[in-house]
């Protein structure tokens, strides 16, 4: 039975403290970080098994209408193969037919298994969310970057701006009279949240609710402080995100697309099967014959020969009315939409799902990070001119934190003067955001308010 998660933002600091058996100036002792590493394991998110690629391609052959076209294949081979031998030619043309449509099917379940592989390596990037070190109390000593796998419950870690949380954490000590922490990526807030010690007094809340809790995979804005490692690893609200992620993907949905189709391919299998069947039976009288005595049939005659030939007709007319082209066009269009999301940054799982996208009527979305880049930009900035009594305006283009993104509109460069080297100063110096460039992209760390200005 799983054991019930500590609800530490309703219990006082001093009541955390005793429940793990800690001193918030000293920290844990070696003997019971090993015995609390042996319980809880690594503070790390788990990597999830994939389907095997055997499994994966033999999926993408779960369907109505692919089933029809393997069936087809294998008729259309067996009658190339009598065809050739009875004209006595080895010709490759009679084999045409069949070698289409397999390999429509062939580039079908590499597309298939493509897309799926890429999502499945998409959705490790929920792993890159993760803090690699931590500072940590032990031994009344601080580890300044001690590997944040290590981490067990009970842990005092020191959380600064600009640092990424480790783990689920209970704040015990504001070292600063303000502590934010920008938590979008777990509750969709556009703000930094203010964080106190104060607790809340309900077991049962939302995540927003939990203003003395700071949680893995979130980043520190503003101010410092100490705080308690309450859940690691899989235990994290992240890690509960990641298991939701897995256990949606083992389950099972055909999509409208996907329902019709095997709805179609049904349909098509009946039609098809009785039109066959029909045409066998019309041409029964010119394999089977017999003559007649007092109305009665006797000395029946059957020509194998002429049963297979007009059995050759009935099978050729399914195969030619099996839409072998269907599963190519699709797969194509899909393909072609999947590319076209992927390049907006879409985790697209399996193809058929861009097509229900299609059927959608109503979209439920948190807006920050979604609609919105959750970044924030200076449209414009006032100084006082020369003998400080005539005010200005400026202008400033661009919207991210690319220096090189956009200028300061009517300001001529490197004319600096008295209030714009003050407005200069306080922006950047009075300041605790960053601004970082990787890949060429760059990166605010602290107030989105703050990043702006400088």
């Amino acid at each position: 039975m799983e054991e019930k998660p500590f609800p530490a933002w309703s219990w006082s600091v001093e009541e955390c403290l005793k429940e793990y058996n800690v001193r918030l100036e000293k920290g844990l002792s070696s003997s019971e970080v090993e015995r609390r590493h042996a319980k809880y394991g690594w503070n790390e998110l788990q990597s999830e098994s994939g389907k095997p690629l055997w499994k994966l391609v033999l999926e993408q052959f779960d369907d109505t209408l692919v089933k029809i076209l393997l069936m087809a294949a294998v008729v259309s081979f067996v009658l190339a193969y009598f065809d050739s031998h009875e004209n006595g030619e080895g010709a490759l043309t009679e084999y045409v037919e069949p070698f289409v449509i397999l390999l429509i099917l062939i580039l079908n379940a590499i597309v298939g298994v493509w897309q799926e592989t890429n999502a499945e390596k998409a959705l490790e990037a929920l792993k890159e969310m993760q803090c690699e070190t931590a500072k940590v109390l032990r031994n009344g000593i601080y580890a300044a970057d001690l590997p944040a796998r290590e981490l067990v419950p009970g842990d005092v870690v020191e959380l600064r701006i600009g640092d990424k949380v480790p783990a689920d954490m209970r704040v015990a000590k504001l070292k600063t009279s303000t502590f934010r922490v920008e938590q979008s990526s777990l509750t969709g807030e556009s703000m930094p949240v203010i964080k106190t010690v104060n607790p809340v007094f309900m077991e049962d809340c939302e995540l927003q609710a939990k203003e003395c809790m700071v949680f893995a995979g979130t980043t520190v804005v503003n101010g410092s402080c100490l705080c308690i490692v309450v859940s690691t690893g899989m235990r994290t609200e992240i890690g509960k995100i990641q298991t939701q992620i897995h256990e949606a993907s083992l389950e099972e949905q055909d999509t409208p697309l996907k329902k019709k189709l095997d709805e179609f391919g049904e349909k098509l299998t009946l039609v098809i099967g009785f039109v066959c069947a029909l045409v066998w039976l019309i041409n029964v009288k010119h394999f089977l014959t017999w003559d007649s005595s007092d109305g009665w049939p006797k000395d029946f005659r059957f020509s194998f020969g002429k049963c297979t030939y007009y059995f050759k007709i009935a099978v050729a007319l399914a195969v030619a009315a099996i839409p072998e082209g269907l599963p190519a066009v699709i797969t194509t269009c899909l393909a072609l939409g999947t590319r076209k999301m992927a390049q907006k940054n879409a985790i697209v799982r399996k193809l058929p799902s861009v097509e229900t996208l299609g059927c959608t009527t109503v979209i439920c979305s948190d807006k920050t990070g979604t609609l919105t880049t959750n970044q924030m930009s200076v449209t414009e900035f006032f100084t006082l001119g020369e003998g400080n009594c005539t005010p200005r305006s400026f202008r400033v283009d661009g919207t991210t934190y690319d220096p090189n993104d956009g200028e300061i509109s009517d300001w001529e460069f490197g004319n600096l003067d008295a209030s714009l080297q003050v407005l200069a100063e306080i922006s950047a110096v009075c300041n605790d955001a960053g601004i970082s460039c990787g890949n060429n992209h760059f990166r605010a760390t602290g107030m989105p308010t703050e990043a702006a200005l400088k």
